[in-house]
């Protein structure tokens, strides 16, 4: 009994950061830095809470579900309340809190089609919430140095990415061998003291991956479109130059 619910104590931390997260934006606290290393450290045990489960065989229905309450708090709610508290607030109060409210609704949508809908073997349809919360906690760390037009317009792509059908990478097979799960405990500690100790540079780090995978989605969506393109284009230059042969042998 005590086995099977390791990974929902997993899950439970994970939820657990997400609403520190969302205290530490409090005008009283004001610590954006800390607050999105709380959303990265989430991170971290989201992906534990999965690859715990399935080297323990204690996968559940429950699992699944608090997984993904957790994910909307923790990577929905609080990012968007960091981005709000640091750049959104100087906005009129319309479009400020409709962007703020859209990037948690998308959230929300995609764990809800990722719970109903069979998705691609080894892919995402659509960015991962976790992926998606991480990159907008770390932007907003760069609020001095980024227009507010950019910081708008990346929460809205964002927030887009989630519900469309790209695809992405999913490594949820690479998973923790039962016999070295003691393991994750000391990981997990030791990010937690990194985070806490140099939360605005490692925060601003784990940025520039993240980043590199929501674009990898985009690249490979638009490779594969190309070659339709590309086989578009021959076509024309094909019947072009048969027009243009036949155009002379009438001559």
């Amino acid at each position: 009994m005590i086995t099977k619910s390791i990974p929902s104590l997993f899950t439970v931390a994970n939820l657990f950061l997400g609403i520190i997260a969302v205290i530490l934006v409090f005008p009283d606290n004001a610590k954006p830095e800390l607050a999105a290393m709380m959303v990265i450290i989430a991170m971290l045990m989201d992906g534990v809470d999965g690859r715990v489960a399935r080297a323990l065989n204690a996968q559940s229905e429950f699992g699944k579900e608090l997984d993904s309450l957790s994910d909307v708090i923790s990577f929905g709610v609080a990012p968007a309340f960091i981005m709000y508290s640091v750049a959104f607030q100087e906005l009129n109060p319309a479009p400020a809190w409709i962007i703020t409210a859209l990037f948690p609704i998308c959230g929300a949508l995609r764990l809800a089609r990722f719970n109903v809908v069979s998705g691609m073997p080894g892919y995402f349809i659509g960015l991962p919430i976790p992926a998606a919360g991480g990159v907008l906690a770390t932007l907003a760390l760069f609020h001095k140095d980024i227009a507010l037009s950019v910081l708008m317009a990346s929460t809205l792509v964002l927030s887009f990415l989630m519900v469309s059908t790209i695809r992405y990478p999913n490594f949820k097979k690479l998973g923790i061998p039962k016999h070295a799960i003691w393991v994750v405990p000391i990981i997990v500690a030791i990010a937690v003291g990194l985070g806490i100790l140099f939360p605005h540079h490692l925060s601003k780090i784990i940025f520039v991956p993240l980043v590199l995978y929501a674009l990898y989605g985009l690249k490979k969506n638009v490779d594969r479109r190309l070659p339709n393109k590309k086989r578009k284009r021959r076509l024309e230059n094909q019947l072009q130059e048969e027009s243009a042969v036949n155009g002379e042998h009438s001559a």
